[in-house]
């Protein structure tokens, strides 16, 4: 049991129920107080008492507290309520079909599923619907983990899943619905309008703080750390707000505190640059390479440039010459790059002339700043010079300095 969750909403309690009318909170301070909670360390009913089985390995789960069973043999029924508290909702087929029309909200598709919008009545909510077919074995392997993984994570930077259902052809899992799409889209599909960009930078700003606290939780915060092993733009995902939610833990890694790493001996995926390549050297995966693709994730927000596209090299090597060398207006590769904040006449602006173009200049330099080197920290070549998550976050935050990096890339060892 968490014991810090436990003794804020006792202070709560007392506050609440002080002597004097004048010193009890009012509603509002009472309901941030418990968000606050709830964010920080996913305080559900299955947060205060399911813990992972150790005992042989698995990823069953158990009920215990100090080893017994938590109720009475003679209220077998309680133990059934506190089942369907810890279990996902099970949607029937026929209810996701209602909810999609059918299924003809058809709103993205890979190579093994496809995404639908849709409406449920029970509860009313707007929801996202993926459909992956039992034919697919990479397919059937990322619904158990997500449905294992998913329905015992809380956290406001984490797609909410709702629930899951598996008919005899098909197998659908169910999420909250993100109305502003992925990060990707906002980073790429608006690079031929006009060079004008729809995520302003105090937007962005947020995002990175969004994306670094999910990334905090799973790999402090939580019962067990959580390798996600596929941190790119198009799996976060923006609510109505654009708030940042981390999704897509189809490849997602439980691994006990401590350890933090895992070897696998299948093939590696990459999406263009964001695998860390220590990777293909370890063949695992470890909270240091989460680091890696959250640092070059942080590069792509503030550039506007993803991995690959910059001609010749990577986003890493590039921005890291902008910071050593202190200009890139020399750089070839602007060339190709019509949004590119440096001007003929611009004068030595360090790492911020790999700024998006598209911002025009309207952005926190302080705060821009701040986000290329954290990022560059982050995907520092050599896994033992990368930050924890925690330390970029208090950097991020301004509750740190700034990291002293080298002027010239180093080189991994």
């Amino acid at each position: 049991m968490r014991l810090e969750p436990v003794r804020i909403c006792a202070e709560i309690g007392i506050e609440c129920t002080d002597f004097n009318p004048a010193k009890r909170p009012v509603t509002q301070h009472i309901i941030q107080r418990l968000a606050e909670v709830e964010c920080t360390y996913g305080l559900i009913k299955s947060d205060l008492f399911i813990s992972p089985s150790e005992s042989n390995g698995s990823d069953e789960v158990k009920l215990e507290e100090g080893g017994n069973n938590l109720f009475d043999d003679d209220e077998p029924w309680m133990e059934d309520e506190f089942e369907k508290w810890r279990e996902p909702k099970r949607f029937s087929y026929s209810e996701l079909a209602a909810a999609t029309n059918n299924f003809s909200e058809e709103v993205g598709s890979s190579g093994i599923w496809s995404l639908y919008a849709g409406f449920l009545n029970e509860p009313p909510l707007a929801v996202t619907i993926k459909r992956v077919s039992k034919g697919s074995k990479q397919g059937r392997k990322e619904y158990a983990s997500q449905v294992r993984l998913m329905s015992r994570l809380r956290h406001c930077n984490l797609v909410q899943f709702i629930g899951c259902c598996e008919s005899s052809s098909d197998l659908l899992l169910v999420y909250e619905l993100m109305p502003n799409n992925s990060l990707n889209a906002h980073l790429v599909q608006f690079i031929g309008y006009g060079g004008k960009s729809q995520l302003t930078w105090q937007q962005r700003h947020e995002i990175v703080l969004g994306i670094a606290s999910a990334i905090l939780y799973l790999h402090e915060e939580w019962e067990q750390c959580v390798l996600h092993t596929d941190i790119k733009p198009s799996n976060v995902l923006l609510d109505a707000f654009f708030n940042a939610k981390l999704g897509g833990f189809g490849l997602a890694r439980l691994v006990d505190h401590g350890r933090e790493s895992y070897s696998t001996e299948t093939e590696l995926r990459d999406t263009v640059g964001y695998l860390d390549p220590q990777c293909y050297v370890n063949r695992g995966f470890s909270t240091e390479s989460d680091v890696y693709s959250f640092g070059v994730v942080l590069l792509e927000i503030a550039s506007g440039r993803q991995p690959m596209v910059t001609v010749g090299k990577h986003l890493v090597e590039w921005v890291w010459e902008a910071y050593g060398r202190g200009t890139v207006s020399d750089d070839e590769s602007l060339k190709a790059w019509p949004y590119s904040f440096v001007s003929q006449r611009s004068s030595s602006r360090g790492v911020l002339d790999a700024a998006d173009g598209r911002l025009n200049g309207e952005f926190d330099v302080r705060e821009m700043e701040t986000v290329l080197i954290v990022g560059l920290w982050c995907a520092h070549p050599k896994r033992s010079m990368r930050p924890s998550i925690r330390q970029a976050v208090q950097v991020l935050r301004s509750e740190a300095p700034l990291p002293s990096l080298p002027p010239r890339m180093p080189v991994a060892t």
